[in-house]
């Protein structure tokens, strides 16, 4: 029986582990390192032994959907898994800036749900997502909804999300077709807060993105030095924003990245944060972190009064 804290997904109903897992770390190609299959196997299974049961993917995470549908396939009874949509389907092998952009045409949204599937060695895929936060009028152009919705009736899919941010995300919560919302939020990146609590209020599941605040913790600027420039803009923004931020007397023993778990966890309106990594031990400490569930309410509001 996991110890990890629960919560229902919304309103799709599915009872979630609060600590996710975010596959993007298993791609293999750019900055991430190709994963051995003792070690892909390895990670993978780890994550399910430790009882979390939320995985999150995409056609865009590399080697990650193919590491995944080989390495788990066979306990896909023990988690539900999210895949994303719109994506360019070409082979993992291509460099950066070769693949094509991302397309939200029914014809590419159906192409890419049947390529996970198959990547992925499933049947179906519990959440499919719109990647990159296309506007309302892209996906009202392309009818982009009625391919998911065409792919739900067949039994590919049950749940229709969307990964989404500012400027576009109030008009994606003002559609009301999305069971599940992925938004980035974080202590020291809470600008999208009021609009977690609005989609929430919908009736749909939230999942979490860069709720340790990845770049706050990296120790060596060289490590980003291989993302795009908006992300490494991005790491940068958070670790001054950590820097300038006085809350080492409310750490209480943690570490910074317990910390930042800790106080995604506290908010109300998440369900679940998908937490990456390719190596066993910091796994183990997401998973401990995690397990202690939210920071005490007093800490809590006083890192909240702290950083606005």
């Amino acid at each position: 029986m996991s110890r990890l804290p629960q919560s229902t997904l919304g309103r799709t109903g599915l009872v979630v582990t609060k600590l996710g897992y975010g596959a993007m770390e298993l791609r293999g190609t750019d900055h991430f390192p190709r994963l051995s299959d003792g070690e892909a196997s390895a990670i993978l299974n780890a994550v399910l032994d430790n009882g979390i049961n939320y995985i999150d993917t995409s056609l865009d995470y590399g080697y990650s959907e193919e590491l995944i549908g080989r390495h788990i396939a066979h306990r896909r009874s023990e988690y539900f898994l999210a895949s994303k949509c719109g994506c360019p389907t070409e082979p993992p092998e291509l460099p950066r800036g070769k693949h094509r952009p991302h397309t939200f045409t029914r014809e590419n949204i159906r192409a890419g749900v049947e390529h996970s599937l198959k990547r992925l060695h499933t049947n179906y895929l519990d959440v499919v997502q719109f990647h990159i936060s296309p506007s309302r009028a892209i996906l009202e152009e392309n009818d982009s909804i009625a391919e998911l919705e065409e792919l739900r009736r067949e039994g590919k899919i049950r749940f229709i999300g969307i990964s989404g941010t500012i400027p576009e995300l109030e008009d994606q919560i003002k559609m009301g077709v999305f069971d599940v919302f992925q938004i980035p939020y974080s202590f020291v990146e809470r600008e999208h807060e009021e609009l977690i609590h609005k989609a929430a209020q919908t009736g749909a599941g939230i999942v979490i993105r860069g709720g340790v605040a990845r770049g706050v913790i990296i120790k060596d600027e060289s490590i980003i030095d291989g993302y795009p420039e908006f992300q490494r803009a991005s790491f940068q923004a958070r670790r001054r924003a950590w820097r300038e931020t006085e809350v080492d007397d409310l750490l209480g023993g943690m570490t910074p990245m317990e910390f930042m778990l800790r106080f995604t966890l506290s908010n109300p309106d998440m369900s679940t944060t998908i937490v990456g990594t390719a190596n066993p031990e910091h796994l183990k400490a997401n998973v401990e972190a995690a397990t202690r569930g939210p920071l005490p309410v007093d800490v809590y509001h006083a890192a909240r009064a702290r950083f606005r």
